[in-house]
């Protein structure tokens, strides 16, 4: 009895290797091998360090900002959200896993019967009427086992259980970008906010500026010695301001709630920017390898591969479905007519049902999964290279926009500083009357201009590195934390096969 049964676990484990999914072979050529170089792009530092290995920590230097970023990656609902999602796809993964090991079952019952054992005739020689004789049978039983545990000859369970695998690094790829992301829309939101508040700053300012002028054209005009044109105008500029401070509170309000959106609750009011301030807020570092390999890090690029990996797996399942599935149900038990008899000698008692089924007629049900599956590998494979030139373009465009930043900062500078002097000089000959109060109120104009241009341009050149740092995978290096943590948990990177 046990002979067949042996025989058919040997075969099963010889034949445990057959894989008929495709071999994975990862897409070559979407984008060049190298990022743009030359031109308007800038020169790679030869002593700056590889941004992917400069945790946020020591990337952004303002403290308050860090310890922003640190309350949002603790309170983020995105980011818990991805950590959930890590989760339900290990979980999965456990579910698809079981079905490689069969499944054992213990049963135990007592069956109480009544059986009648014929009839006896009468005594003493006479004719009588026979006599049913009643039995009360009792049988008790234990048996463990196993039931239609499906033996994987063609690796069905295996390549599913694989894409079930490369979902849960998927996931846990999806939750580093979600945490990389993250940590640039909290600082990209900071910094606006910074700006806002620079530039109402400047609006202040400039409207006291603008209020003593109005004072003074309407003093003149009161005098005899201006005109009313010239009040009309010294006014537009003056309430031009004011409408300009009034946007900018607006703004600044509503920087504040997008900030405490992205962090998950109401940021310290000590903790939100005044300004931009002299100091830069982030570390000002080039990567040193321009080569394009340094896309292939990226959490939403791996995400991409795992989740083509995992259709090439699918692949394999369904091919598995097109060949014979053998099932083995087998229990061993004991039974005996005594409960206190039922480990004894000879109440052994086993069964093996191996079973082989293959569906002759399925009206194109397996060719159909199996061209679903092809059809969505090639779905996955433009969706990575797809990620890939997005990944290319994003860094390409930082890393354009990097290269000019530094001379528009200090032309921008220089014109804000020249400006101003300019404005000082105007209003100061105009006072002597020796220019006209259009000259002045010109200067005056063009020189607020410029500062407001050139706080628009410093965030510029800070949201540029945050952007650079963004693309190139900044923060890998710090973005290690357990899924178990809903809060702040993010998955290690899975190794690409």
């Amino acid at each position: 009895m046990t002979k067949p049964l042996i025989v058919l676990l040997a075969a099963t484990t010889l034949l445990t290797g057959c894989n008929l999914a495709p071999k994975y072979e990862r897409p070559a050529g979407a984008v060049p091998p190298t990022l743009p170089q030359g031109g308007v792009y800038p020169a790679a530092a030869s002593d700056a360090p590889d941004v992917t290995r400069v945790g946020w920590r020591d990337f952004f230097l303002d403290p308050r900002l860090r310890q922003v970023i640190e309350t949002g990656l603790a309170n983020n609902r995105d980011l818990r959200i991805a950590a959930g999602n890590v989760l339900q796809a290990r979980a999965q993964l456990r579910v698809q896993r079981a079905d490689l090991l069969p499944t054992v079952n213990a049963n135990g019952s007592g069956t109480y019967t009544n059986n009648v054992s014929g009839a006896v005739s009468g005594g003493g020689g006479g004719s009588g009427a026979g006599v049913n004789i009643a039995q009360d049978l009792e049988i008790y039983s234990v048996s463990a086992g196993i039931s239609s545990f499906e033996l994987d000859l063609f690796g069905r369970i295996r390549n599913l259980t694989r894409a079930a695998q490369e979902q849960v690094f998927a996931s846990e790829e999806a939750q580093r970008s979600t945490r990389i992301s993250l940590i640039a829309e909290i600082a990209n939101a900071w910094l606006t906010m910074a700006s806002d508040a620079e530039q109402l700053r400047l609006s202040r300012q400039t409207l006291r500026t603008f209020e003593e002028t109005l004072r003074l054209t309407r003093e003149q005009f009161r005098v005899g010695i201006g005109s009313e044109l010239e009040v009309r105008q010294a006014e537009t500029s003056y309430q031009g301001a004011v409408n300009d401070i009034a946007a900018l509170e607006t703004s600044v309000a509503r920087d504040q709630n997008a900030l405490n959106l992205l962090v998950g609750t109401t940021v310290a009011a000590d903790l939100l920017p005044t300004g931009l301030g002299a100091e830069p807020a982030t570390r000002d570092a080039l990567p040193s390898d321009v080569s394009s390999d340094v896309l292939l890090r990226r959490p939403d690029v791996l995400q991409a591969e795992h989740q083509l990996i995992a259709e090439s797996a699918n692949i394999g399942a369904a091919r598995a479905a097109f060949f014979p599935t053998i099932s083995l149900t087998g229990t061993i038990g004991t039974i005996s007519t005594a409960l206190s008899g039922l480990f004894k000698d000879g109440t052994l008692t086993y069964t093996a049902t191996p079973a082989i089924g293959l569906p002759l007629f399925d009206f194109g049900r397996r060719t159909g999964n199996l061209e679903y599956a092809r059809a969505s590998q090639q779905v996955a494979v433009a969706t990575y290279e797809r990620a890939i030139q997005t990944a290319f373009r994003e860094v390409a465009d930082a890393l354009a926009q990097r290269g000019r930043i530094g001379e528009q900062v200090a032309a921008q500078t220089s014109r804000a500083q020249a400006a101003q002097v300019a404005s000082r000089l105007s209003e100061a000959r105009f006072r002597a009357g020796v220019d006209s109060f259009l000259t002045t109120l010109d200067a005056q104009r063009t020189a607020y201009a410029a500062e407001q241009q050139l706080v628009t341009t410093r965030l510029t050149q800070a949201s540029n590195l945050v952007e650079l740092y963004r693309t190139l995978g900044g923060g890998l290096e710090e973005t290690t934390a357990p899924a178990t943590a809903p809060a702040t948990g993010t998955a290690p990177a899975a190794p690409v096969q």
